[in-house]
C-alpha cells in the first residue's frame, strides 16, 4: 500500500500507476475503482511517469538502435545506450534528445550514500533540465573541475548545474572554486597541498558515478571549454602540436587516449584518467558526429562503462573501422 505520509496526489498516482502497469487494468477501469474520470487516471499516470515513480525501459535487440548496442558492447566492451533521432534533426534538437535520455538513465544509477562526480560543460547543463526527481540518502555532488577563467569566476554557471542535480536526488554539493586552469602549475601544485582542496580530491577519489560530456573543438555546438574564454590562441596552438583531439573535464588528451607531455594538463584542474577510471560506472553523453574523433579518444583511454549517444554518432562509431579496413592496401 502507498504510504500515508505521501502527498494524496503522489499516493493517488503510484495506486493508478500500479494498477495500470502491474495489473493491466483499462483507465476506464481505473477511472471506476479511484472514484474518478478517466482523464484524471491519465494525468495521474502522467505524473507518475513525470515524477520518477515509474520508470519506463524498452529492451528490442530487433531495431537499428538495438544492433547498435550489441556492436559498440562487443567492439568497446560498454553498455551503449543509442538514441534514435532524424537525420536531419538539428544538433541542438539532437543534443536535447540525447540529453533526455541521459537524464533518465542517470537517476537509475544514482543510490543512497554514494559519491557522484560531474564534469560541467554544455551536454551536462543539458542534461541537468531533464533530471526527474528522486530521493536519496547520504549522496554527494562533486564538482570534478574548476569552471574560472579571467572573465569570470565560474562560480554561478558550475553552483546552477551542480544545483539542479543536488535538488533532483535531495543531495549534498561539494563545489570546487578554483580556476579551470592555472596560469602556473607551480600555483596549482600548491594549491592542491591545501587542506580544503585536498578534501573535495579525496571525495573525487571515491566516485561511484562519474557523469561526463566531451569537449571538442569540432562540435557543431561549441563545447563550453572551447569558447567560454577558457583558452586563449597560445592554448589553442599548444593543444594543435600536442595533437589533441578532446577532452574530459577539462582533462586534455590524443587520439590513442593519452595525455601525457600535453602541455595544458599540468594547469588543468580536471581528475587525472587514473583517478576518473577508478569510479565503477563512468556514464559519457556524446551528441552529434563531429565529437567522433573525441569519443573515439575517449574510448581508448578507458573513461566509459555506459555510453549515451545519438544514433548517427552510434551508426559512424560502428561502420567507420570497416569502412577504414576495407580502404587498406592488400
Amino acid at each position: 500500500m502507498p504510504d500515508a505520509s505521501l502527498p494524496a496526489r503522489t499516493r493517488q498516482a503510484l495506486r493508478a500507476a500500479q494498477l495500470y502497469y502491474l495489473q493491466d487494468l483499462t483507465m476506464e477501469a481505473i477511472a471506476r475503482e479511484l472514484g474518478t474520470s478517466r482523464s484524471s487516471v491519465s494525468r495521474l499516470i502522467s505524473h507518475a511517469r513525470d515524477t520518477g515513480l515509474v520508470e519506463i525501459t524498452i529492451h528490442s535487440p530487433l531495431d537499428s538502435a538495438g544492433r547498435l548496442e550489441e556492436a559498440l558492447r562487443t567492439a568497446h566492451g560498454v553498455a551503449a545506450h543509442v538514441v534514435p533521432v532524424p537525420d536531419d534533426a538539428t544538433e541542438v534538437d539532437r543534443l536535447d534528445r540525447v540529453a533526455m535520455t541521459a537524464a533518465h538513465l542517470v537517476g537509475g544509477f544514482v543510490d543512497e550514500n554514494q559519491v557522484i562526480g560531474l564534469a560541467w560543460g554544455s551536454t551536462m547543463t543539458a542534461v541537468s533540465r531533464h533530471l526527474v526527481p528522486r530521493a536519496t540518502h547520504g549522496t554527494s555532488i562533486v564538482q570534478l573541475n574548476g569552471a574560472g577563467n579571467l572573465r569570470t569566476s565560474g562560480i554561478l554557471y558550475a553552483s546552477e548545474l551542480l544545483r539542479r542535480f543536488g535538488d533532483a536526488f535531495g543531495a549534498e554539493v561539494e563545489q570546487f572554486p578554483v580556476p579551470a586552469f592555472f596560469d602556473d602549475p607551480a600555483t596549482r601544485e600548491a594549491l592542491w597541498r591545501e587542506r580544503s582542496v585536498r578534501r573535495i580530491l579525496a571525495l573525487q577519489g571515491r566516485m561511484d558515478v562519474a557523469v561526463f560530456g566531451i569537449g571538442s573543438p569540432f562540435a557543431d555546438v561549441p563545447s563550453r571549454v572551447y569558447q567560454g574564454g577558457y583558452l586563449e590562441r597560445a592554448d589553442y596552438a599548444a593543444l594543435s602540436r600536442d595533437h589533441v583531439v578532446g577532452d574530459v573535464a577539462t582533462v586534455f588528451y590524443r587520439a590513442d587516449g593519452s595525455t601525457g607531455g600535453i602541455a595544458l594538463n599540468a594547469r588543468g584542474t580536471g581528475p587525472d584518467f587514473a583517478v576518473l577510471r577508478r569510479a565503477p560506472r563512468r556514464v559519457c553523453v556524446v551528441s552529434g558526429r563531429a565529437k567522433l574523433p573525441a569519443l573515439r579518444g575517449a574510448l581508448a583511454a578507458g573513461l566509459v562503462t555506459d555510453l549515451v549517444v545519438d544514433e548517427g554518432t552510434a551508426r559512424a562509431l560502428v561502420d567507420e573501422p570497416a569502412a577504414e579496413a576495407s580502404r587498406r592496401p592488400r
